[in-house]
Formats: structure tokens, C-alpha cells, sequence
């Protein structure tokens, strides 16, 4: 009977120490869960409202920023960048591989060089992208209109997805819009919503810039965004956004093969040149099928990436602005 009571008594005590260990552990967590601190460092992370710019341009034209309708959209798209974290992280690394590409040739074609940011509204410079109107591509070209400014839209072929063919088909697009308007925020305005439709609001309200313009959500939402993906692709370490070499991708080197007769099967004639199907597609997305029937005898230029250079080594990795890294 003694041993008996002794084994209860230890039995509660083991059962008290459990219990105290367990409050001790579980208290700061409801307390937490309260949102009653338990220490001093609580909150672990605060979030702030961003300071407006007190001056911006973009093309070379100043921003109206003292203006309270003006600010406000600016401010709205200025947080919606700043906080979309994962987004604009994968915008400034694909902006290491494709403004080197994009800058000449807005250049050449004497088209503002922040036009570059209209690719990355449009498409986030995802180069695979096709928007819900069958707009495809960087710079996110339905069918007529890419046609309209040379490029190919076949079965096979889609240059809406060829990046250098692309580009220079939306810089022949602005440049009729801006001898249209001579204004670059209007050119850029209509790449969104169409010539018709910014020519009609300025003759029916009498406007004469975008500011005084009243256009659909979309389009009024368009240009700010416009400046601010600007301003924080700019200055990335401004907003929270750091990075680190390591964090970027490395341009993988290439060779051009041209051709200008019919591919029975692009996955044989890849193997022909070293590599498979799947890395002459990721290279060349303008191919739409598995064969080139080429009744025109058109010419194309294939990329075929060097084998040694596929994996990653941080040593291939070049910052094309210095602003975005540490």
C-alpha cells in the first residue's frame, strides 16, 4: 500500500512539471496570438507608407508630382511595386538579361530609352507570356497589330516572341504614335488602348497632354505605372531590394545558324547541331512547331546555345546596372 502511494505521488509531480514546462513554453505564443507582446520587440517587422517624389520625368517630359490627383497615382502604383515583393524581385533579375538587349535598340530606332520599362508592364519581361486577348510575348502584341509592323504570325513562326524582332516592331509602333502626337506619354498611352481611342478622347475633351486626358482605368493606370516601376527598378536598394551577384542569372553565350529552306523535324535537326529540342525552343520561341515548312524561303536566324556554358557559374553572371546589387 506504501509503494502504491509512493508511485502516485510521483506520478502528480512528473504530471505538475509537465504541466508548467508546457505553460512556459505555449503562454508567449497565445500571447502573440493575442497580439498582446510578450517583449519588448514586438511587432518583428513594421511596414511604412512610401515618401512621393517631389520631382519625376519620364522621356524627358516632367511629371506634374505637385498635383494631388497626380501624386496620389503615383503613390498607389509606387507601393504596389514596392510590396509586390516576388514580382518585382524576378522584373530586376530578368532586366539583367533583357535591357542589354532591349536598350540599343530602342537607341538606334531614336526611341527613349525609358521605354524599356513599357516592356516590363506589359509583360513583367516574361517572354512566354500570353495575356487573356491572345496578346503574346514581351511586348505583348496581338495578331493584326504585330503583322501591321512586320512581324510574322504563322502556324510555325511567331516573331511576337522573337525579343530582338519584337522590339524593333514596337519601336516602329511608338514612333508612328509619337508623329501622331509628339508626345511620348500619349504614344505610350496608345500602345495600351489602341490610336482610335486616345484620338477620339483629345478631340472630345479638348485635351491637349495625357494629365488633362480622362481615359478607362486601365490606361490612366498604365502611364504611373509606367513611372513607377521606373523609379523603383532604378533605385531597388531605395525600396528593400537587395541583391547580391549570386541572386542574378548568367546570359548563356550562343551561335546563330541561319537557314532559308524547310526543317522536316526540329528536334532532329537540334540534335544535328548538339543540342535537343527543349534547349533550341528556350532559345527560340518564335518555333511554333515541330517543323519549318517554309514555302517563302524566309530566312531565320537559329540560336544554338554552346553546351559549356549551360550551368550556372557565377563567374558568367554580369550586373548589367550596378544600382542592383549590394
Amino acid at each position: 500500500m506504501k509503494n502504491k502511494k509512493l508511485k502516485i505521488l510521483y506520478s502528480s509531480l512528473i504530471l505538475c512539471v509537465l504541466l508548467i514546462s508546457t505553460y512556459a513554453f505555449v503562454s508567449p505564443i497565445v500571447a502573440e496570438g493575442n497580439n498582446e507582446p510578450s517583449t519588448g520587440t514586438y511587432p518583428p517587422q513594421s511596414v511604412n507608407s512610401l515618401p512621393v517624389l517631389k520631382q519625376t520625368e519620364f522621356a524627358g517630359k516632367s511629371i506634374p508630382l505637385q498635383r494631388h490627383d497626380v501624386r496620389e497615382r503615383f503613390d498607389r502604383e509606387l507601393m504596389a511595386f514596392t510590396y509586390m515583393h516576388s514580382t518585382t524581385f524576378l522584373i530586376i533579375k530578368r532586366a539583367n538579361l533583357y535591357f542589354p538587349i532591349i536598350e540599343p535598340i530602342l537607341k538606334e530606332n531614336g526611341i527613349p530609352d525609358d521605354f524599356k520599362y513599357l516592356a516590363v508592364v506589359e509583360s513583367y519581361l516574361n517572354p512566354r507570356v500570353v495575356s487573356p486577348v491572345k496578346a503574346v510575348g514581351i511586348w505583348q502584341f496581338v495578331t493584326d497589330t504585330a503583322i501591321e509592323c512586320g512581324l510574322e504570325v504563322t502556324g510555325e513562326v511567331d516573331e511576337r516572341y522573337h525579343l530582338e524582332k519584337s522590339t524593333i516592331a514596337a519601336c516602329r509602333y511608338l514612333q508612328q504614335s509619337y508623329d501622331m502626337y509628339g508626345d511620348w506619354l500619349l504614344a505610350a498611352a496608345s500602345y495600351n488602348a489602341g490610336r482610335r481611342r486616345v484620338t477620339e478622347a483629345l478631340e472630345e475633351q479638348g485635351a491637349t497632354d495625357f494629365f488633362g486626358l480622362y481615359l478607362n482605368e486601365e490606361t490612366s493606370r498604365y502611364i504611373f505605372r509606367l513611372l513607377a516601376v521606373k523609379e523603383v527598378i532604378s533605385n531597388p536598394k531605395k525600396y528593400g531590394f537587395r541583391l547580391k551577384k549570386e541572386d542574378f542569372y548568367h546570359t548563356v553565350r550562343t551561335e546563330e545558324v541561319e537557314i532559308n529552306t524547310p526543317v522536316e523535324n526540329w528536334a532532329e535537326w537540334a540534335q544535328e547541331h548538339d543540342t535537343d529540342f527543349a534547349q533550341l525552343k528556350y532559345y527560340n520561341l518564335w518555333i511554333r512547331d515541330i517543323k519549318l515548312e517554309n514555302f517563302g524561303g524566309n530566312t531565320y536566324k537559329v540560336k544554338i546555345p554552346y553546351a559549356k556554358n549551360l550551368d550556372y557559374d557565377i563567374r558568367k553572371v554580369k550586373i548589367h546596372n550596378k544600382a542592383w546589387v549590394e
